[in-house]
């Protein structure tokens, strides 16, 4: 938000420069992010003066060209030579002496410097408008008053103006800072803390009165929730043309482009009072009545942009009695403005309820000025005097007369709030005790008005304008930063408690699975919870009637929460491989969302995702896909990470998935992963395999938090090692051979593991041979071949007897 200092000066005579009152700003909340100078002329004209031609020749040695005698002040002749056709012995001119910066159309610079043209020594250049900035004439010199004194400088006699301007990052709340009447009232309770009272000028508007009533426009309001305030006034007689100098220069500084007199009118008591107006052309009102009300979606309108946009039914129109004229406190129509043919105005001045604006604004993609302030909400007690400062400047400027009352649409009085301060909370929250009297005088400056005190606190009445403050916390933070943050001082004892965590708190754990993946080489991602609707039709798990929907949507690819990782990780996978990074190990902590009978559930995940090269291409290491076997292999070492063991596993129940397994504890789903199925990916643009796994992170916190942990010392003695090549049936699973070996040999079994696999030539029908490998360790001594013997004996007669395994 841009601030003018001489605006603000309009208002309260401010004691210091620019850059402390810059400071001042910053302490009072409203953060100065820079300060830039503005001039109503680039360059100020310096160097510019008034120059009297004493003589003017035919150059010797050019046709178009002449040679003039110019007295540019204090006795001083120099010699110019001028091309303009209208240059002529007698005027007076501005002349550019040497060393003047001027400035071309694109705002470059160029410096005038003595120079021979022809032949002829040349000390300046006699100027025209467009080259000093002051118009768009270029068609000739610039002749000025006659009885202007040769050597004044030009700066003077046409008032340039020079200004500083604060850029002002403002945030959301500060609705009541978002003009430069709010921004002088802080001035004032900052000034006055510092102890410089200073005076805050009010525009005054005691001199509006009715010309006449010859122009009546009647206003109806169909839904007052949506417009709890509309006035209205009409002016006669205008003429519509350009604007004074001044008003120009006060919109140029903010960066706001002079349009005519009536719209500069509304646009500089807006950034003044930061209340939005609107004037339309009186003459095209049908029906000469205004009707503030919604219209059927679908409705055509076009915008002052040209643009035609479809209505909602939830947007908020000011119509006539044929059409719609404006979307209400968002733009204005194209053909309801008010043009150069205007003679008659009707001024609106409203408040508009800030959700439906914002809705609107968005649902459109609109962001105006008017918008901005409406959204964040102004006062709604200040609508009828900005109305009355519009309409006497309208008048002013453009020689209008005032033709109706104003028409106030009123409908239900919104009271001032009411909060009670607790002193003990002010020194809590602050940390520091403040007199009974500094709180009163901030609270007086900030326009607080203090109803009654008690020993405990104070009773208040927060003015309409702040909607920002509601809470007693809102009040002490208004005492605050008036008083000053770098007021507040720290004392040298530390107080702090220390709390209890548990080692598995969510974000401990967290963070020890984040740091492992990552040790295994893979990114971690952070997806938006929101996602397009269409992605429910992918699969049959996401239904419709369970998404939560977005009331206001950014977007239609952001209308809805997530029902699952999966897309918001796909989404980030086919980015990746259109922009050639096709090898991607990504995983995301993130959560699902649900809307059920029952009610909402929000649901925590681990997601991992998977596709392309585990290794990178290298001279000495083979490359190798990140298949199923792999993420298997990742997600073991999450869970051994955990201490989470004795798992149940079977096949995965999702449709998103074409093949996979799935990972339970006794009482929950633990994790869900496989490869992604090809119609997902053909619609997310991926043509590469992609493996993705889903933990239910809740489920494996809660698992994690049963889990014992139990050191013990290593074995003192070495272990042994069998192998063993079974022929067996391809119904037969490895983990039913595990099963079977673990029963058998429950005290030196430690390890079991199958290290290769087999199925094809020589071998019977129907059968495979795994490769399995058993390791035997007894913690107490060394054991003998004839106990080694002894136990793979045992595990062969049971692998035969329940499996009808062979050895080969």
């Amino acid at each position: 938000m841009k601030i003018s200092y001489n605006w603000l000066q309009q208002f309260i005579k401010l004691p210091e420069n620019a850059e402390k009152t810059g400071e001042l700003l910053t302490d009072l909340g409203l953060e100065v992010e820079g300060i830039t100078s503005f001039q109503s002329v680039k360059g100020g004209l310096k160097g510019i003066v008034v120059g009297h031609v004493l003589s003017c020749e035919a150059h010797p040695n050019a046709d178009r060209l002449q040679l003039t005698k110019v007295n540019i002040g204090n006795g001083e002749k120099v010699q110019i030579v001028c091309g303009a056709p209208n240059i002529g012995a007698g005027q007076k001119v501005p002349v550019a002496t040497i060393g003047t910066v001027l400035y071309d159309e694109k705002g470059e610079s160029w410096e005038i410097k003595k120079g021979k043209i022809r032949g002829e020594v040349s000390y300046g250049m006699i100027c025209s408008e467009m080259e000093l900035g002051l118009g768009q004439s270029h068609e000739g010199i610039m002749v000025m008053d006659n009885e202007l004194v040769p050597g004044t400088a030009v700066a003077e006699i046409f008032e340039v103006e020079n200004d500083e301007v604060f850029e002002i990052g403002l945030t959301p709340n500060r609705a009541d800072a978002m003009s430069h009447w709010g921004v002088a009232r802080d001035l004032k309770a900052g000034y006055q803390q510092l102890g410089k009272n200073l005076e805050l000028i009010t525009p005054s508007v005691s001199s509006f009165h009715v010309d006449n009533r010859s122009l009546k426009i009647q206003i109806k309001v169909e839904d007052s929730n949506l417009a709890p305030r509309y006035c209205g006034v009409t002016l006669s007689k205008v003429k519509v043309g350009e604007s004074p100098k001044w008003l120009q220069n006060r919109l140029k500084a903010i960066g706001l482009t002079p349009k005519n007199n009536v719209v500069d009118a509304t646009n500089f008591v807006m950034h003044e009072l930061g209340q939005p107006l609107h004037a339309f052309d009186a003459g095209k009102i049908a029906g000469n009545e205004i009707n503030v009300k919604t219209l059927k979606a679908g409705t055509k309108f076009t915008t002052l942009d040209e643009v035609e946009r479809e209505l909602h039914e939830e947007d908020l129109m000011i119509c006539d009695a044929e059409k719609p004229l404006c979307i209400a406190g968002v733009f204005g129509g194209i053909g309801s403005g008010v043009t150069e043919a205007t003679t008659q105005v009707f001024l609106e001045s409203a408040y508009f309820n800030s959700v439906s604006v914002r809705k609107t604004a968005k649902r459109h993609a609109i962001n105006t000025d008017a918008s901005f302030r409406f959204e964040r909400g102004i006062d709604i007690n200040s609508v009828e005097y900005a109305l009355k400062r519009a309409a006497l400047l309208i008048s002013e400027i453009s020689g209008g007369e005032i033709t109706s009352d104003i028409d106030d649409l009123y409908f239900k009085k919104i009271e001032d709030f009411q909060v009670f301060l607790t002193f003990e909370k002010v020194n809590k929250l602050i940390g520091e005790n403040l007199e009974e009297e500094t709180i009163k005088s901030i609270l007086a400056s900030l326009d607080i008005r203090v109803n009654n005190v008690t020993e405990t606190g104070m009773g208040l009445t927060i003015p309409s304008y702040r909607v920002d403050v509601q809470r007693e916390s809102d009040v002490i933070e208004e005492i605050l930063r008036v008083y000053g943050y770098n007021n507040i001082k720290f004392g040298d004892k530390l107080s702090l408690s220390v709390a209890n965590s548990s080692k598995f708190e969510d974000y401990k754990i967290q963070n020890l699975i984040a740091g492992q993946l990552i040790g295994q080489g893979f990114y971690e991602t952070m997806a938006n919870s929101l996602t397009s609707a269409n992605y429910n039709k992918l699969s049959e798990e996401l239904k419709d009637e369970y998404q939560v929907e977005m009331l206001n949507p950014l977007s239609q690819d952001l209308s809805v929460l997530r029902q699952t990782m999966l897309f918001s990780g796909l989404e980030a996978i086919s980015y990746n491989i259109n922009r050639k990074r096709s090898n991607i190990r990504i995983f995301e902590f993130g959560k699902t969302y649900h809307s059920y009978v029952s009610g909402r559930e929000e649901n925590k995940h681990l997601s991992l995702f998977i596709t392309g090269e585990k290794t990178a291409e290298s001279w000495n290491v083979a490359p190798g896909e990140g298949n199923f076997f792999y993420l298997k292999g990742v997600i073991n070492s999450i869970f051994e990470k955990l201490g989470i063991k004795d798992l149940k596993v079977k096949s995965a129940k999702s449709d998103l998935l074409s093949e996979g397994l799935q990972l339970s504890s006794k009482k929950a789903k633990l994790v869900e992963f496989g490869v992604v199925k090809k119609s997902i990916l053909k619609k997310m643009d991926i043509d590469q395999e992609v493996i993705y796994a889903d933990f239910n992170w809740d489920e494996v916190i809660e698992m994690a938090k049963e889990q014992k942990t139990i050191f013990t010392s290593i074995p003192k003695y070495p272990s042994v090692r069998r192998d063993f090549a079974l022929l067996l049936d391809e119904s037969v699973t490895y983990d039913e051979i595990e099963q079977i070996a673990r029963q058998t040999e429950k005290k030196m079994l430690i390890s079991v593991n199958l290290f290769d696999v087999y199925q094809g030539k020589n071998l019977p029908e129907g059968k495979k041979s795994y490769a399995v490998s058993f390791i035997f360790q007894d913690e107490n001594k060394t054991l003998t071949d004839k106990q080694v013997d002894k136990m793979m004996n045992k595990l062969q007669h049971r692998f035969e007897k329940e499996l009808k395994a062979e050895l080969r």
